[in-house]
């Protein structure tokens, strides 16, 4: 499991409009649909769904939104940087900018876990983060993401 797998270019952005939880998962729901041909609403549901069962903010400004959606074959990504950070209820009680979605089948079991435990090691990096904070550049993102 790797980020290339995961993540198309198109699926990696930068937010200047997101105001509150509810609104990033709606940026989602658009970006998947533009980057995967998910259809946003679906997307978004599943999110929502997913956060009423405990919220996806794992600290130090990252979230992790997940969600199984019917019709998928592989596990699908989609990255976000907020220009100004949220409230998304994370376990610190920090802001989040820096969101991480998987989409994953309905069946996946061990891919989804692999898919979760390689953003989540790779976004508790310190440096990490700190690239990506520093480089609100899509194609940079990217790159970055790929690279870690």
């Amino acid at each position: 499991m790797n980020f290339a797998k995961l993540l198309k270019p198109g699926a990696v952005k930068v937010l200047t409009s997101a105001s509150s939880k509810k609104r990033l998962l709606h940026d989602i729901g658009e970006l998947a649909h533009n980057a995967y041909g998910l259809k946003a609403t679906a997307v978004v549901d599943a999110l929502m769904t997913r956060e009423s069962l405990g919220p996806t903010g794992v600290g130090q400004g990252v979230a992790l939104p997940h969600a199984r959606l019917e019709g998928l074959e592989d596990v699908l990504g989609a990255f976000v940087l907020l220009d100004k950070p949220i409230d998304f209820n994370a376990v610190d009680r920090q802001p989040v900018d820096i969101a991480f979605a998987l989409f994953a089948p309905e069946s996946a079991g061990v891919e989804h876990l692999k898919a979760l435990a390689l953003v989540s090691r790779t976004l508790r990096n310190a440096s990490v983060c700190a690239k990506l904070r520093a480089n609100p550049d899509p194609a940079t993102l990217y790159a970055i993401l790929t690279e870690a």
